[in-house]
Order: C-alpha cells, then sequence, then structure tokens
C-alpha cells in the first residue's frame, strides 16, 4: 500500500467481498449478513482503514453527529444546567448508544428567541442528523419549530399540543402518588408540598398526583410552595412553609435538590427528619444518597429513558423520514432515611 493509506479495494481484498458490500457495512447499511459483516470490520482493523467523513457524508447525507439541545424559554438556566444532576445523567444515557453507532454528540443550548431561530438554521443546513431536545418548559416552542422544518427530533417528556414527534416520559402523577401513598402509610396527616416552577413540563402532573392521592384521603387542603429545581430555591421554600403552616409533618419535593435544601432548612430550625418532618424527594439522583439523612425518593430512571430517546431518534434516521415513537416508563420508590 506504500505510503498512501489503506482503500476501500483495501478492505474489500483482505475480506474476500466486493467493494460495494465494504462500503454498505462502513456506511451502516443493515441489509449485510451478520457474518460478512464481521468479515468487513475485522478487515477494516487488520488495514488500519478509516472511512473519509466528508466523503461519506457526500453519499449518505448523513454528518455523524445529533444534536443534544437544552432547551428553555425563561432567559438563562445556567446555574441549573450545571448544578443539577438530572442533565448529566441525561448525557450518560445518550453517549453509549450513539458511540456504538459510531455517531458524535453536538451539545447546544437554546434560551432565547434568536437562540432557537439559529439553532433550527444550523440543523437545516445540516450541521448535524436530527436532534436530541430535553425542553425546561411546558409551552416551549422548539419542538414545533423542528418538526415544523421537517428534522428528525425526539423529546425527553410528552410533546406540546399539535406536534407530532418521538418522546419518552415518565408517568410522573403515579410517582407523586406512590409519595403520597407512603407518606400517609407512615402516619404523615399534614403534608406539603415544595413544588416545581408552574411552567416545568412535569410540575402540574406531579403536584396533581399527589393532591389527588391525598384528597382520596380525606385531605382537602395541601400547603404549596414552588421552587425553581435548585437546593436554595427548595430551603426558601421550605422555610415559607414552616411560617405560614408550623404544624406541617411531611414535605414532598419535586426533586431531590429542593428536598435536600428543605432538610438543610429543617436543620437549621431544629426539627429532626424524619422524626418532627417526612421528606420525600424525586428523580433518585445522586443528591438523594448524599443528603442527609439520605433520601426517601421516587426514581425516575433518566439514563435508561435517555438511551431510548437516543435509539428513537437512530430509528428514524436509518428509515430517512421522522418518526412518532414513544414509551412510558413506570417510577419506583426508593425507601431510604428522610421518610
Amino acid at each position: 500500500m506504500g505510503n498512501r493509506g489503506p482503500t476501500l479495494e483495501d478492505v474489500a481484498r483482505e475480506a474476500g467481498v466486493s467493494r460495494a458490500t465494504v462500503s454498505r457495512v462502513v456506511n451502516g447499511v443493515r441489509n449485510v449478513a451478520p457474518d460478512i459483516q464481521e468479515a468487513v470490520r475485522a478487515a477494516v482493523a487488520r488495514t488500519g482503514y478509516a472511512p473519509n467523513q466528508a466523503a461519506r457524508s457526500l453519499v449518505t447525507r448523513r454528518t455523524g453527529a445529533v444534536a443534544l439541545v437544552l432547551s428553555a424559554t425563561g432567559g438563562s438556566f445556567t446555574a441549573r444546567l450545571f448544578s443539577d444532576p438530572f442533565f448529566g445523567r441525561v448525557v450518560d444515557g445518550v453517549l453509549p448508544v450513539l458511540r456504538e453507532r459510531a455517531v458524535q454528540p453536538v451539545l447546544l443550548v437554546a434560551e432565547s428567541e434568536p437562540a432557537r431561530l439559529q439553532l433550527v438554521e444550523y440543523l437545516r443546513r445540516g450541521g448535524a442528523d436530527g436532534a436530541v431536545v430535553v425542553p425546561l418548559d411546558e409551552e416551549d416552542p422548539l419542538p414545533g419549530m423542528l418538526e415544523a422544518a421537517g428534522l428528525p427530533v425526539v423529546l425527553f417528556g410528552r410533546p406540546p399540543a399539535g406536534v407530532d414527534c418521538g418522546w419518552v416520559d415518565l408517568d410522573n402523577g403515579a410517582g407523586a402518588r406512590l409519595a403520597a401513598e407512603h407518606l400517609w402509610a407512615a402516619g404523615r396527616r399534614r403534608p406539603a408540598v415544595v413544588a416545581a416552577p408552574e411552567s416545568a413540563p412535569a410540575a402540574r402532573e406531579r403536584l396533581d398526583g399527589f393532591t389527588a392521592a391525598l384528597a382520596a384521603r380525606g385531605v382537602d387542603r395541601v400547603p404549596v410552595e414552588r421552587g425553581r429545581f435548585t437546593e436554595e430555591s427548595g430551603r426558601d421554600a421550605m422555610a415559607r412553609l414552616l411560617d405560614r403552616h408550623p404544624d406541617v409533618d411531611a414535605v414532598f419535593a419535586a426533586n431531590d435538590l429542593m428536598a435536600r435544601g428543605a432538610c438543610r432548612l429543617l436543620a437549621e430550625r431544629g426539627v429532626a427528619v424524619p422524626g418532627g418532618v417526612a421528606v420525600v424527594g424525586f428523580d433518585d439522583s445522586v443528591a438523594a444518597r448524599d443528603t442527609a439523612p439520605p433520601l426517601t425518593t421516587v426514581r425516575q430512571p433518566v439514563e435508561e429513558m435517555a438511551a431510548t430517546l437516543a435509539g428513537l431518534l437512530l430509528a428514524q434516521l436509518d428509515a430517512g423520514t421522522p418518526g412518532t415513537g414513544s414509551k412510558v416508563f413506570e417510577p419506583v420508590l426508593v425507601v431510604r432515611e428522610s421518610a
């Protein structure tokens, strides 16, 4: 082979197959027998062949990259992006699925109307083959913009009304009911909620699921204070709850960081957890295990959900058309020391 790099023809000779067969395997076409695919991959490894990405893109019209998009309509969310374990868990779930197919993720943030327009144009021009979108607001217009542009898109959470695309979600109402039932069974009769922002996609389901489960047991009024998914906002919400409802004996927080903030405030006020006030979080993130005491929480299998989401997008790209596959995951209550 002299000083030139190995070519498709070199791989074909090494594998004992045609150049066209090698091309199909290298480009991920799936109508090749498994044993032949294995022979070609082994020949690629022996020859050291590296596909020319630019040339392959001209043939397949694929960039070999997908956008992982964090989107919000309420202005900057940088503080939450770097403090909330949720986003890292999404990345942990997506990456192995993409790596298996040699697809690279491109992290993008859309926090304003100009940023959303720029992102759509970036994808329309072929910056990436499709988008995995994590919307932070229920009425985020980005999914509809991407769908209207005919771009492959999948969402973490149910899409807004009128938007047809792939998605995964948790049964958030069922998770909140698990929390309410656990607290009721523990004898807690004066519960309160540190709820998510009203605009958050899962906020209504988690609050409604909790209050409905208690209403069925005769509790007609549950005090509610809202946080912003951060530890400090959970602490502040807990302070307001105690000031306004000093007889509260349990708190359900819409995520683990806010639950940890609630535990902090209770410790500052000299209220034992769970002796004085029981606390239940939501997500089962690393924050749940690091809280003192460790949090009882509703597990959301974020990594598995994100992996499924990446698989839905890759299936769309393989099919060559946008799709609408979806999956709803079931929550599990993880009982620790806080309740």
